[in-house]
């Protein structure tokens, strides 16, 4: 398998955790110094593993109202050591996503090796 091969199984078993609302959606290479910049508050972002854990129980209540969290496109690039990554995503309730169509939410994600991982 090659590295973006190995990139694109890792994001779409993490939508896939996402979308199952496993709590946390990190596996147990994801890195203790997590940087998350999200949509909703804090606009400074989350560093640390803990406190991207702790964004997940409310996006999970929202989700489980109904809200899709879906990947509609996704590019990688990867080099030896880095890779990075961004998608286009379907992300709302059906009827906010009926009403404006055309909205998608932004995802971009960097990646580094670490550990031969």
């Amino acid at each position: 398998m090659t590295g973006e091969q190995q990139i694109r199984s890792l994001i779409e078993r993490w939508c896939t955790a996402v979308d199952m609302a496993t709590c946390p959606p990190c596996s147990p290479t994801t890195s203790p110094g997590i940087v998350m910049f999200d949509v909703p508050p804090p606009e400074q972002g989350v560093r640390g593993i803990d406190a991207y854990r702790e964004t997940w129980p409310p996006f999970f209540e929202w989700r489980a109202s109904g809200a899709l969290f879906e990947i509609e496109s996704l590019d990688v690039m990867a080099g030896t050591d880095v890779a990075f990554a961004f998608a286009l995503l379907l992300c709302g309730k059906p009827a906010q996503l009926e009403r404006n169509p055309e909205q998608r939410l932004r995802l971009t994600i960097s990646l580094r090796k670490a550990d031969g991982r």
